[in-house]
């Protein structure tokens, strides 16, 4: 089923692949790109970014997405009852539209159904006393997420979302006491609130990913995290052999590589345009796409890693593949990420996984 999905990718390519000079201006003005100073959810851009490439790629990107956001409407009605099938799969993949988007993940990620269930929760938790300990970390984390953003800006300010971060992140240790708060967390409830612009759905979202789609990611032993940064090794080591016995003889650990990526679900690490559509799969497909993207990173950059002659040489390669200019053209990158990755069959990587946490727990 995998293997038709990523071939269902190349499907539609005459109504929503092809560059045209159409432009694109949804409801909620995601992609309005007249103040270059700062992107549509308010990061603000560097003397360093490169404005020509992106309005080059945005030229085209726009009608790409003006497309997909006309077939979506009219392939998925009632996006309140949408069910898991090839044909929504391959739509995620394609990218979600931006006005659709926090209904399409609520969906998706079975975040509604939670929050149908058990309405109260959110508020009931907002009215619970944290931890002193988990809101000290909070409170400190709060002031490094985002600095660059004009949404995060001082706490006194009543249209910063630093409040709101703070809610959610509170709620969430006491809906997860076993787990408290993690590093890193902040960074994720800092974009779903950007995009979903409601706590209590953020809040939601957040859960889910905690609860059902990466459990144990946030443990406080962090297992499940280095059995991932294992896993990648042996991804690698299955897929570009050459580059795994290179980067071996280096001394390169795997348990170095990607931690910061997993974490945060690489927010605060890739464009916020590619992260969101890394998300749109996420919610649907699970830790997987993670994978996928870390591989990518790595295929699209043996080259550099194979030239690397040294340990912190290829450190400084994995710390810079994320900012590589081909994360930039999100949808050429998430194309690839199915491209260039090729079969990965779930059972084989859910045994795979299991062979990595057990050494894990062993080490």
């Amino acid at each position: 089923m995998e293997e038709q999905a990523v071939t269902d990718l190349n499907k539609d390519k005459d109504t929503s692949d092809t560059p045209s000079t159409v432009s694109y201006s949804p409801s909620n003005s995601e992609y309005d790109i007249i103040d270059r100073k700062v992107d549509p959810y308010g990061f603000e851009r560097t003397a360093e970014f490169d404005f020509e490439s992106y309005e080059k790629f945005m030229s085209t990107y726009l009608s790409t997405l003006s497309r997909r956001a006309s077939r979506w409407k009219s392939s998925f009605k009632k996006m309140d009852n949408l069910s898991n099938s090839r044909k929504l799969k391959r739509f995620c993949r394609k990218g979600i539209p931006g006005d659709l988007r926090p209904d399409v993940w609520m969906q998706i990620s079975k975040a509604s159904k939670r929050m149908a269930e058990d309405p109260q929760k959110y508020t009931t938790l907002r009215s619970q006393r944290t931890d002193p300990a988990v809101s000290e970390s909070i409170l400190l984390d709060i002031h490094r997420t985002f600095p660059e953003n004009v949404y995060f800006s001082e706490l006194a300010d009543p249209g910063s979302l630093k409040k709101p971060l703070q809610n959610v992140l509170e709620a969430i240790s006491l809906s997860n006491p076993h787990l408290g708060y993690c590093q890193g967390m902040n960074f994720i409830a800092g974009l779903l609130l950007l995009v979903m612009k409601s706590e209590e759905k953020a809040f939601w979202l957040m859960d889910t990913l905690i609860q059902t789609i990466l459990p144990d990611f946030y443990a406080p032993d962090m297992i499940a995290v280095k059995a991932e940064q294992d896993l990648l090794g042996e991804l690698v080591k299955w897929k570009l052999p050459d580059l795994h016995s290179h980067l071996e003889g280096l001394g390169v650990q795997w348990c170095l590589v990607g931690m910061k990526w997993f974490i945060c679900l690489y927010a605060d690490v890739m464009p916020v345009d590619t992260v969101l559509r890394v998300w749109d799969c996420l919610f649907l497909e699970g830790s997987k796409i993670l994978l996928r993207v870390a591989l990518t990173l790595i295929t699209l950059n043996k080259d550099r890693l194979l030239k690397c002659t040294n340990f912190p040489q290829a450190v400084e390669v994995f710390k810079d593949i994320v900012k590589d200019p081909i994360t930039l053209e999100c949808h050429t990158f998430m194309q690839n990420i199915f491209k260039v990755t090729g079969s990965m069959p779930g059972d084989k990587i859910k045994a795979m996984r299991e062979k990595c946490v057990r050494q894990a727990l062993q080490s």
